[in-house]
């Protein structure tokens, strides 16, 4: 006969069970489990096919290695999806980003490229200022169609992606424009204190960008405009201000993502700078558990989301495949991640689960003879 517990005490093991059942289920319902799980297990295996990928260097004082390029790739996708979660907060998006990134790019380079000295950091100072002005002056057209006259954002911030590479080459007048300027290159190829200088960048902003939502009521205006534009408006939320604000938000970020896209470089090229980088943008953001109706927004979510889609696109590098394939690698990994953390599939096994348990047969209770001697 197995022993019994006595009336006042609790069976341990089963409580210890259900606690660990209960805490590795709040785990796998995170938002970012997934994304962070599927970001691990692609940096792993990049590790095993490349066995030095995981090594990093100090040299001269600086970081080296491929992780710290990780990292490096990953500030202009962070850059461009801080901007679109707060606009997909409010319930809107904005296809306009990597067209902004162009003219950017193209009003800086040029500007240096008709200065009397490119390197003079006053020079260097004043293309920035005007890069990131021209990407403010993009958000107010968006913010204005969209808050302004009622546009459909879709349709709105179409308008200026269908006609931002059209103004880039205007600007660059059809040539791919080269400067010569070490201060402005060192944007995106120097260093601050060993760390990338685009890492730099990107981690400053998004502590800034979080400040901003999470220490002020801007945050909480955001999600209720996303979760109820009119029931916001009439609680005295002024959405049309607060949606016009987050676009020329979004539309200086993506100024500065392109700056930092585009200095190593330190050539504007009109038809290819910021090609389809609002997908990426947008997909960042899907990856950090926002969802794209509006609402709640989670800013930690695109730390993960910007690294895992850099590992992306290297991992097609370190594994040989097709460069053609990088879409089709992206699309993959994002099903599989979206289809994991899908709500609706996590209720169908737990039914599924609960059903196999009904079905087997139930454990045969045995009495103590003190319960035979009451009955």
């Amino acid at each position: 006969m197995s022993p019994t517990t006595a009336p006042g005490q609790r069976a341990a093991g089963p409580a210890r069970g259900s606690r660990g059942a209960d805490v590795w289920r709040e785990v796998t319902h995170h938002g970012l489990f997934w994304p962070l799980l599927a970001l691990v297990l692609l940096i792993l295996a990049c590790g095993v096919a490349s066995p030095g990928f995981l090594d990093v260097t100090v040299r001269d004082g600086h970081l080296f290695g491929q992780l710290v390029d990780l990292m490096r790739n990953s500030a202009t996708p962070l850059l461009l999806a801080l901007g679109m979660c707060l606009v997909i907060a409010t319930g809107g998006i904005d296809l306009s980003v990597g067209a902004v990134m162009a003219i950017a790019l193209a009003v800086s380079l040029t500007y240096l490229d008709n200065a009397a000295d490119p390197s003079a950091p006053g020079t260097v100072l004043t293309a920035v200022l005007l890069g990131l002005a021209v990407g403010g002056l993009g958000g107010m057209f968006n913010g204005a169609m969209v808050a302004g006259l009622g546009i459909q954002p879709f349709i709105a911030t179409m308008i200026l992606m269908v006609a931002g590479r059209g103004i880039a080459m205007l600007i660059t007048q059809g040539q791919i424009t080269t400067v010569t300027s070490p201060p402005f290159k060192s944007i995106g190829s120097g260093f601050v204190l060993g760390v990338p200088t685009p890492v730099v960048i990107a981690v400053v902003t998004f502590g800034l960008v979080v400040l901003l939502v999470r220490r002020t009521a801007l945050g909480m205006f955001l999600e209720s405009i996303g979760i109820n534009r009119e029931a916001s408006r009439l609680a005295g939320v002024r959405s049309r201000r607060t949606t016009w604000t987050v676009y020329v938000i979004a539309g200086v970020l993506a100024g500065l993502a392109g700056l930092v896209y585009g200095a190593p470089t330190m050539a504007a090229d009109a038809n290819n700078i910021g090609l389809m980088k609002e997908l990426d943008a947008i997909m960042v953001v899907v990856l950090g558990g926002t969802k794209l109706d509006g609402g709640r927004f989670y800013l930690g979510g695109l730390l993960v989301g910007a690294m895992l889609l850099s590992t992306l696109e290297r991992a097609v590098i370190i594994f040989q495949l097709p460069s053609q394939t990088t879409p089709l690698f992206k699309a993959l990994v994002l099903i599989a991640v979206c289809v994991a953390a899908s709500p609706t599939l996590r209720a169908m096994l737990r039914g599924r689960r609960r059903a196999d348990r009904s079905d087997a047969p139930a454990a045969p209770v045995e009495t103590t003879p003190a319960q035979e001697v009451t009955a």
